[in-house]
């Protein structure tokens, strides 16, 4: 197909006048009939690599989807920029099912989103050769490896989909995988000499933070109270713990609601669909909650517990700012994270998988630590050479730490928990631990006799902040373990660290002010100057109307075009269509409206 007539789909169904980087090179593999790989970051553009490719020739384009919400969102989106698809799950009953098997065999529609459970089934496959299919998408490919963040057994089998499809292309489509997981996509997909396109894994938009951990239900609600009108991710690593988030955080007047594997399917989908159409700001979830998910004006994602994996961490912080605009990705971290992930590893009874978990979260633990440039980490921890030493937008570039040589206070702290558990044979917690080094004489410390210990009230140069800091860096590093009851003990490295002269040093750990504001550095890819006023009336006429037709407030038009059109204040519908994300069938359903709006603020103005 000529250049000229996909820039004219793309501009008439998806309102854009140019491509994203590597989408038509893409687009050109998959037209061709080629097998393909496509790593694009989220946010890249990667459903428009089988969408416009469906509309540009006959036939059907069958979407291996993992998720029920994400078909759904999908759809919707693709209804309303006047494009046929549809999708088969176990979210519809008998008869609209039956209505979408007519709708497939009369050849109502150019794309078909499934399930790979789905996909699998005898009497799906049997049905797929009459549809007249012209290529297969696997979105989330790196499900198809145990190496992967998010492996699912089901993706192994959809080899069967293309045995049962002899000669349809396959396009292979994720946001994280490393060479491991690349080749695992290659080998259980059976792709047949696929062209391979990697874009960067660099999202400019986001700013990445870490703070040390501190009365973390505190540091929360102070984040998400500065940022009212905002969307949000908060994910959490239990099922309680995420309860218990959206509980506080709505009583402090931040909607809020949760969201894990722990709640109905009826639960999930509700709590789901509010933060999509904007009725709430947060969402509180487990790892359980996520992927693919369309929204694209989730202004920050915040991990309130260490990620399992920097593969976990990059997907799940990639949910934010989908949309190009900027936003930000916080990590609250101390040791004690990593002592409680360590003890779930060893529960692991599997030595293979038990290894490669490890493996994952020392690497992460390594990133949260990381006193460089954080973008720069993730870029090397994917394979991709990063184009500048300083991101001017993580923490670490803005506000650089500063390193200190810990040694000795570190071998003081490693003396006094072997010295308490020597003299009272168990240990104690990190703040017992901190009173005895501070020379605090409490009624615990006198009633166990730790005001006799030699290491009693010999670490007066740190205060208790800066104490409790270094035994969250101890952990992270294994010189010390928790045991029950989240006592500490020595680990092997702490005991040899007692024995040798080996140096220790850590940056200082940064705090969660007051107040929480956003990151100056956060970039912005296209920067666009936006009347504030404007953009919040745009933002209602496009909720009323998004209720009006049950979809999601993006749906009918992303931030990043409500902010272009608050800044240019369109007068005429030939002004409007010059707007990015503004389609034919946009203008003629939404122009003459928003064109009023517009209107009626300079009128008042």
């Amino acid at each position: 197909m000529q250049t000229a007539e996909l820039d004219d789909l793309l501009k008439h169904h998806f309102g854009y006048d140019a491509f994203r980087p590597l989408q038509r090179e893409i687009i050109d593999a998959v037209l061709d009939g080629r097998d393909a790989l496509a790593l694009l970051p989220t946010g890249g553009g990667k459903s428009l690599c089988y969408q416009l490719p469906a509309l540009a020739s006959g036939g059907v384009t069958l979407v291996i989807s993992p998720l029920i919400a994400l078909m759904k969102d999908q759809v919707d989106g693709l209804r309303a920029n006047g494009i046929a698809a549809t999708f088969l799950n176990s979210s519809l009953d008998a008869s609209e099912a039956a209505a979408c098997y007519d709708g497939l065999d009369r050849g109502a529609y150019r794309l078909l989103y499934v399930s790979p459970e789905r996909a699998v089934m005898p009497s799906f496959l049997a049905r797929l050769p009459r549809w007249n299919v012209e290529r297969i998408a696997v979105d989330e490919a790196h499900c198809v490896s145990e190496w992967g963040h998010d492996f699912r057994p089901e993706y192994r089998r959809l080899h069967d989909v293309r045995e049962r499809l002899p000669g349809t292309p396959v396009l292979a489509l994720t946001a994280t995988a490393t060479a491991r997981v690349r080749e695992d996509i290659e080998r259980f997909l059976h792709l047949d000499e696929p062209e391979r396109f990697v874009g960067s894994f660099n999202r400019p938009n986001l700013t990445y933070r870490v703070f040390e951990k501190r009365d973390a239900l505190k540091q929360l609600l102070a984040w998400c109270t500065a940022r009212p009108n905002e969307s949000g991710i908060i994910y959490a690593q239990s099922r309680n713990s995420a309860e218990e988030l959206a509980r506080k955080l709505d009583a402090a007047g931040v909607p809020a609601r949760p969201y894990h594997a722990g709640l109905t399917a009826a639960q999930r989908s509700r709590n789901q669909e509010l933060f999509i159409r904007d009725e709430i700001r947060v969402i509180c979830a487990t790892v359980a909650f996520g992927m693919g998910i369309n929204k694209p004006n989730v202004r920050y994602v915040v991990h309130y517990d260490v990620p399992k994996s920097i593969e976990g961490y990059y997907q799940e912080t990639g949910r934010a700012g989908r949309d190009g605009l900027p936003s930000e990705c916080v990590l609250f971290f101390n040791g004690g994270d990593a002592a409680k992930q360590r003890h779930f590893i060893r529960q692991i009874e599997d030595e293979h998988e038990r290894d490669q978990a490890d493996r994952l979260l020392r690497k992460m633990l390594d990133f949260a630590a990381e006193p460089h440039c954080r973008r720069a980490s993730l870029l090397r921890y994917f394979g991709e050479e990063p184009e500048h030493a300083n991101c001017g937008s993580c923490d670490n570039c803005l506000n650089p730490p500063e390193e200190v040589d810990v040694t000795i206070p570190a071998r003081k702290l490693l003396s006094c928990v072997y010295r308490i558990r020597a003299h009272s044979g168990f240990g104690s917690g990190a703040h017992h631990l901190v009173d005895v080094l501070l020379g605090n004489a409490t009624e615990k410390v006198q009633s166990w006799g730790h005001d006799r210990l030699s290491t009693f009230g010999i670490g007066s140069e740190l205060s208790k902040d800066e104490w409790l800091a270094l035994i969250s860096d101890l952990l992270r590093r294994g010189y010390l373990e928790e045991g029950e009851h989240r006592t500490l003990q020595l680990a092997n490295d702490g005991v040899e660290a007692l024995r040798s002269e080996r140096s220790i040093v850590y940056a200082r750990p940064r705090f969660l002010k007051k107040g929480a504001k956003r990151a100056r550095g956060a970039r912005e890819s296209a920067p666009v100057s936006y009347e504030d006023a404007l953009f919040e009336r745009l933002r209602a006429l496009r909720k009323r109307l998004a209720d009006e037709q049950g979809v999601p407030p993006y749906v009918i038009f992303s931030d990043a075009t409500l902010r272009e059109l608050s800044g240019r204040k369109p007068k005429t519908l030939q002004d409007f269509l010059a707007t990015s994300g503004v389609g034919d069938v946009k203008l003629e359903r939404y122009g003459e409206t928003f064109l009023a709006e517009i209107a009626a603020y300079d009128a008042a103005e």
